[in-house]
């Protein structure tokens, strides 16, 4: 629930308002440090009750927990797979049932967030994690998938491509419950401060954002190669390229290394890109409102927050046909879209830089109504509330 670690955590977050305006009470146990930092700043209980150890996450406390505790609630939500949680959660409702018929069982929903995603048994760098998958599904997740009341989609497009992965993939239920974010603050001059304190030199000028974890996943390599060659094409022709912002965590990865490296010998280009870090607070919203458009060029997201954030704060959105909700944001005319490689990131970047102020003006009013058609907080935790009350209980 680290703050840090983005995704499924966020979503938990973003989610509790809109859960809590319908009296739903929430609590969450994880395998966080009880003396992690972030503890006591959220409006719902978060029980940390690690350390965990292992790749596998394992904690020695989390069954014990889980059958003293799951009898308090009406569902639990599993949220990931392929770790020690999932097994746990899934051993802990067996556990409750074996203890008689006197007993309340939870109904028990797995949450995937697109860790069912095909990519992750394809992707070429990816070969010996799948074949450990492989063998995990038939060991123990397909057993915690199976048997559950239901698993919980963020999108249509997650949903279908959860089939195409594991041939023994037999689901009581499948719901596409959407996913939603709060609508951000208002702008306000504070925020523009922020941002501009982290990344003076921009001076005012256009920019493009990139803003998520800095990882190979994520297609940072592709859209700093298709910023390079796009710069010299339309710097040297008209001047009228924005700059490039990549903010983030993992710039001190080796990967991250790697990314910044390639910039070492471009020296017409490397005083426009720039990589301020994670950005937080009043400085990532100042990003958000402050920029031309924003990019994730990505092989595979099952949601992408911060396409829902950019979309939310009125801006063009610039994926890849692997961002799962990509159909949503071409059915609102909200953003350009095409595939995960060199050629495809070049091309929506071309097209974005060559419209004209109003062609821009029109995809960014679009944008916003994206966002309250697909993704606001309140959509996402009525779908949520009535899949509550649409799972049956567990056999």
């Amino acid at each position: 629930m680290d703050p840090v670690s983005g995704g499924p955590s966020q979503g938990i977050r973003n989610l509790n308002k809109g859960m809590q305006y319908m009296d739903v009470v929430r609590e969450v146990v994880c395998l966080d440090s009880p003396d992690s930092p972030y503890l006591g700043k959220d409006d719902f209980k978060i029980h940390a009750i690690g350390p965990k150890k292992g790749k596998w996450n394992y904690s020695a406390r989390l069954i014990p927990w889980l059958t003293d505790n799951l009898g308090r609630f009406d569902v639990v939500i599993v949220n990931g797979l392929w770790l020690y949680s999932s097994y746990a959660a899934w051993k802990a409702i067996r556990t409750i049932k074996g203890r008689g018929p006197g007993m309340k069982v939870p109904r028990m929903l797995v949450m995937p967030h697109g860790m069912l995603d095909p990519y992750f048994q394809r992707a070429e760098a990816r070969k010996l994690k799948a074949i450990r998958n492989w063998a995990y599904w038939k060991l123990i997740e397909s057993k915690v998938v199976n048997s559950a009341d239901g698993l919980l989609f963020t999108c249509e497009t997650e949903l279908l491509l959860a089939r195409q992965t594991f041939s023994s993939y037999h689901p009581k239920n499948e719901f596409n419950v959407g996913y939603g974010i709060e609508a951000p603050p208002l702008y306000n001059q504070a925020m523009s401060v922020a941002f501009n304190k982290l990344c003076p030199e921009l001076n005012g000028e256009p920019y493009m954002l990139f803003l998520s974890r800095i990882h190979p996943k994520k297609g940072v390599d592709l859209l700093l190669k298709a910023y390079i060659d796009l710069h010299k094409e339309i710097k040297l022709a008209d001047g009228n390229m924005p700059k490039l912002v990549i903010a983030g965590p993992g710039m001190d990865t080796r990967f991250g290394k790697l990314i910044q490296q390639e910039l070492v010998n471009e020296t017409g280009v490397k005083g426009d890109v720039f990589f301020p870090g994670m950005l937080t607070g009043e400085a990532k919203w100042g990003a958000f409102y402050g920029c031309d458009a924003f990019v994730l060029p990505s092989h595979q997201e099952n949601f992408g927050i911060a396409v829902a954030e950019a979309l939310a704060c009125q801006k063009t959105v610039l994926i890849t046909n692997q961002v799962n909700i990509w159909r949503e944001i071409l059915n609102e005319g909200a953003g350009m879209v095409d595939n995960d490689n060199l050629s495809g990131v070049q091309n929506i970047l071309k097209q974005w830089v060559r419209l004209t102020k109003e062609e821009k003006k029109q995809f960014n009013n679009r944008a916003l109504i994206a966002y309250q058609n697909y993704f606001t907080i309140d959509a996402a935790a009525k779908k949520m509330l009535e899949t509550f009350s649409n799972s049956t209980p567990l056999n």
